[in-house]
């Protein structure tokens, strides 16, 4: 890459930080073109250059913010810590981005998630799933998961809160339920077993 495409695209990154943060402070409604271009210290015209319209840089920003809060959970998933640990920080420990989302921000994020055609369905369809699939077959072979229990019916069960997620008007209950949620999934409503 010459010198001419990196700031080209350190430019671009600048405006795609400077959205999401304004983004997950007040939402994708209540921030103007010109306000990213001040934070971006870009101008309004530059913004438009590379990416046409709000709507397009908005799509360009939530898949900016997927794939920092993949390669978070990515680093989990294949670090080499047990099954246990890893289950812990999934589910326990926030994504640093996660905690500074705006409940605006978490309402236009799930109206995009909501489509069934968004770029997180196709991320977890083709990267998340295979891992995650590693990952059961890993906490069977570590003894946290019960062998008879098929990944196929984790998979459903996952489908069918995601389907649930999806629905108009859920969104907005979620985000303050989502560690409760996240632990129900992985340990039931009876809580995690002693062995």
């Amino acid at each position: 890459m010459n010198g001419f495409e990196r700031r080209k695209e350190q430019k671009k990154r600048s405006i795609l930080e400077a959205a999401l943060a304004l983004f997950m402070e007040f939402g994708v409604q209540k921030v103007s073109v010109a306000e990213i271009a001040k934070n971006a210290a870009v101008s309004q015209v530059t913004i438009y250059n590379y990416f046409e319209s709000k709507d397009k840089l908005t799509d360009e920003v939530l898949k900016f913010y997927v794939d920092q809060v993949w390669d978070e959970q990515k680093a989990i998933l294949c670090s080499n810590l047990p099954f246990d640990e890893k289950i812990r920080q999934i589910t326990f420990e926030k994504s640093n981005l996660a905690d500074q989302m705006s409940d605006n921000f978490f309402q236009d994020f799930m109206k995009d998630y909501s489509t069934g055609k968004s770029y997180v369905e196709d991320l977890y369809t083709n990267k998340a799933l295979p891992l995650l699939i590693d990952l059961f077959n890993e906490g069977r072979e570590q003894g946290f998961i019960d062998p008879s229990i098929s990944n196929e019916a984790i998979i459903i069960y996952m489908q069918m809160f995601k389907e649930y997620m999806q629905r108009d008007g859920v969104a907005q209950d979620m985000l303050p339920l989502t560690e409760d949620l996240t632990r129900i999934f992985f340990y039931g409503i009876v809580g995690q077993v002693k062995k």
